[in-house]
């Protein structure tokens, strides 16, 4: 895709590398929080489990039921399948390819795990989990959740020949299957050897770019896999090449700007917003799902 050269690249300020905390046997590395950054408003926490190879006869994805309250869970199924099961009577299994939005708003009870046919046959696994933070006006929304199949989503080829599946928000007039209670735009790039292409972002936006595999350089500067990019707020564009095949996570979303309180699964703007929300949760408030 040709630069135009009207626009200005964002520059990278930080790459800030994923360390690994594994989960029992799953692969886990985590680039934010991280020890040089909190949070990348309004982009709070990023897992990334595998690459890995399952055995036959497993015991899966050890995330059985938890809460959540105040903000939004995206999660990105690149290999093998997932199993959804939430105190709102949502379920699904999404397969390789697919993504799971939840938003968990006043408070939700889900279970994340492997499939039978999985636990039986093993295979390749891979997935994302980001967290995205809701301002205070909205944190209290209703739970939902939207299960998409690779299939569901819509696939962009761009000039380069490289693709991106679009989740949330818009491009080049066509609009994602996921309407983000805040204007988030939400994308994964697959990127050949030699791509350049440019994106462009409204200045003021936070860009997320993690990069999950490959070479690459942003706004011409090389960046390393497994780690998350952080780039500037004042450029209208970001420029990636790629000097390999490349696998990105790409998006961006306004500032939220506000304080952020965070205890394990809950994430308010105050402290007493916390206590309450463990006080709800240990009430039932936030509804029940057995094991």
């Amino acid at each position: 895709m040709p630069s135009d050269t009207n626009q200005t690249a964002r520059h990278v300020i930080a790459q800030h590398p994923a360390k690994r905390d594994d989960i029992g046997d799953l692969t886990t590395r985590r680039p934010l929080p991280g020890p040089g950054l909190d949070q990348l408003d309004p982009f709070l926490f990023l897992n990334h489990h595998g690459p890995q190879n399952y055995p036959a006869n497993n015991r899966g994805l050890p995330f059985g039921p938890h809460p959540h309250r105040g903000f939004e869970t995206v999660t990105f199924i690149l290999e093998g399948s997932l199993a959804h099961a939430d105190s709102a009577s949502h379920q699904s299994v999404i397969n390789a390819g697919g993504v799971q939005w939840m938003t968990a708003g006043s408070g939700i009870v889900h279970a994340e795990i492997s499939p039978p046919e999985f636990l039986r046959e093993g295979g390749p696994l891979e997935i994302l989990q980001l967290w995205v933070n809701l301002p205070s006006r909205l944190k209290m929304s209703e739970p939902s959740y939207v299960g998409l199949q690779q299939e569901d989503i819509p696939t962009a080829t761009l000039a380069s020949g490289g693709t991106l599946n679009l989740i949330a928000g818009e491009w080049q007039g066509q609009a994602g299957p996921i309407e983000s209670l805040t204007g988030v735009f939400m994308s994964t790039l697959a990127l050949p050897a030699g791509a350049h292409e440019q994106f462009p972002v409204a200045p003021g936006r936070q860009v997320f770019l993690y990069v999950v595999s490959g070479d690459v350089t942003v706004g011409g500067e090389p960046v390393k896999a497994h780690h998350l990019i952080e780039v500037d707020l004042d450029g209208d564009s970001l420029d990636i090449d790629a000097s390999s095949d490349a696998r990105l996570l790409f998006g961006h979303g306004e500032v939220i700007d506000e304080p952020v309180y965070s205890h394990g699964p809950f994430v308010m703007t105050t402290r007493e917003e916390i206590v309450q929300a463990v006080e709800d949760y240990q009430n039932g408030k936030f509804g029940g799902l057995e094991a």
